[in-house]
């Protein structure tokens, strides 16, 4: 894959939703630096077309990037790859003292909190985690 071209494929046998299919390689892409800072997004529709999905599928894909500080949405101007770094390493901390003062207040020894966290990481990363 070039700089700056954003190359989604989606497999209709893949037990993966579409939406989640252009989420996971817009996501990749964007942290690979295929996808640099500041590059411009096809619009919902553009892409929808391109990919012969609904437009509704590619618009619940941004907004989960954009949930996620993957992407930004400028209004009429349209979706950019965002600075993710700075923002997601805060928004993983945040959620990870979440998750110690809630494992805290169940009563969890440090020792279960430690395994309930490598699990949920070995299930979202795979069996590399």
């Amino acid at each position: 894959m070039s700089p700056q071209t954003l190359t989604i494929t989606i497999d209709p046998a893949a037990a993966e939703a579409p939406f989640e299919q252009v989420r996971t390689q817009i996501a990749d892409q964007a942290r690979e630096g295929g996808l640099p800072v500041g590059h411009k997004l096809p619009t919902v529709r553009g892409l929808a077309e391109e990919l012969g999905l609904a437009a509704n599928t590619v618009a619940k894909a941004y907004r989960a990037l954009e949930t996620d500080g993957v992407i930004e949405t400028r209004g009429r101007n349209g979706s950019f790859v965002a600075a993710a770094g700075d923002a997601a390493d805060r928004e993983a901390a945040a959620a990870a003292e979440a998750y110690a003062r809630r494992a805290h207040r169940l009563g969890l020894e440090l020792r279960a909190a430690r395994t309930a966290v490598e699990n949920a990481l070995r299930a979202a990363y795979g069996a590399d985690a």
